[in-house]
């Protein structure tokens, strides 16, 4: 499978990035009481840090508000997904545990402050283009209802789009019975190449360790534009 980053969004963003780690021989199921813990204890502290900070005020936020506006979104109508998770978690309303690839996903999100997505593998048909999203992309989405993905930076198959920062699609749903999985992470632009591949490594190494298997890792940039997932 090849993943490829449109050039053009460069010329918008040069220092665009997105980690991907590749996933194989994984097992997912209901989350360890450690991550459960984890990720609840993380959202506690999110709500007492919320009660004295904007939400402008998290670096992560802030970068990703400004892609969106670049791209020609408005950040205040939709909401990249780690906006979305936070205030949520402002209004006391945290996130329940679901299984181990969503809860880390949520878990990563929250912890660098970056839009991430997991994806099914069997579920993708073809290659994986990332590109900005016109008037005719659009999804049945994990939030329930059809979602327009026009002026956002998406995935795309051969079928269809699938993913986004801002919500993902039911179709490529990662569930219990997933052992090969895609996992995106919307790295802030500001993060220089080495940082942005400390960080998909160090997820990849955290989630493998929960779900066993195998995990592959790479960043595409300006100055990488693709890699083939093997």
């Amino acid at each position: 499978m090849k993943i490829e980053m449109d050039a053009k969004l460069f010329e918008t963003i040069p220092g665009l990035k997105l980690g991907i780690n590749h996933y194989t021989k994984i097992t997912v199921s209901e989350s360890p009481q450690m991550l459960k813990g984890r990720l609840q204890l993380f959202q506690e502290q999110l709500f007492f840090e919320l009660a004295e900070k904007k939400l402008t005020d998290f670096p992560g936020i802030q970068e990703w508000r400004a892609v969106w506006k670049s791209f020609g979104a408005d950040p205040n109508r939709y909401r990249h997904s780690t906006e979305a998770l936070m205030r949520r978690i402002k209004k006391q309303n945290y996130i329940q545990p679901f299984h181990t690839a969503v809860d880390l996903n949520n878990f990563f999100s929250l912890q660098h402050e970056i839009p991430a997505g997991i994806y099914d593998c069997e579920k993708i048909v073809g290659d994986v283009t990332v590109t900005c999203g016109n008037e005719e992309d659009g999804y049945d989405g994990l939030n329930g209802r059809f979602n327009s993905l026009a002026n956002m930076l998406l995935l795309k198959d051969d079928y269809s789009s699938f993913g986004s920062p801002f919500v993902d699609s039911i179709r490529t749903a990662v569930t219990e019975e997933t052992t090969e999985a895609l996992h995106f992470f919307y790295l802030r632009p500001s993060l220089d190449a080495e940082e942005a591949l400390e960080l998909t490594t160090a997820c990849g190494n955290m989630f493998s360790s929960i779900s066993g298997g195998d995990v592959q890792s790479s960043v595409l940039h300006a100055g990488q534009t693709s890699t083939t997932m093997k």
